[in-house]
């Protein structure tokens, strides 16, 4: 016959599971990811997203940057960008670059995957989280 205090141990155990693996799978406040995409020709550059823990995020794109936000409830999410630097960048560039931002601007909903955010739009985007 089984314990009450196994019985105890095995629900606890699952429960912590259970928070740990929604923490893993939640919106990811507070990193740094990468566009998972090819460095655009004569550049290494990746676009990065840094998102705080409140939304607020800084973009690092092919060749501008800038700030924005994202506002999430649920799997909806919604950025709004800030003001963009344009730092002389080549055309072909530049055009990548505003064409990233008016993906993220038409993100609708998000999901999680491990280190892998998914923001899904009429473009899908895919980010990593950066490893340090």
């Amino acid at each position: 016959m089984v314990s009450l205090k196994r019985l105890v141990c095995a629900a606890v155990a699952m429960l912590a599971m259970s928070i740990v693996a929604r923490a893993e799978d939640g919106f990811p406040f507070g990193t740094e990811m990468t566009l998972e995409a090819l460095p655009q020709a004569g550049s290494k550059r990746i676009p990065n997203i840094e998102i705080g823990d409140h939304g607020e995020v800084v973009l690092e794109l092919w060749c501008k940057g800038g700030k924005g936000q994202f506002s999430v409830a649920g799997n909806t999410v919604i950025f709004v960008p800030g003001q963009i630097q344009d730092r002389n960048c080549p055309p072909a560039r530049a055009q990548a670059d505003d064409e990233l931002v008016a993906a993220l601007n038409s993100v609708e909903t998000w999901k999680r995957q491990g280190d892998v955010l998914t923001l899904i739009g009429p473009r899908p985007l895919r980010f990593r989280t950066t490893g340090n």
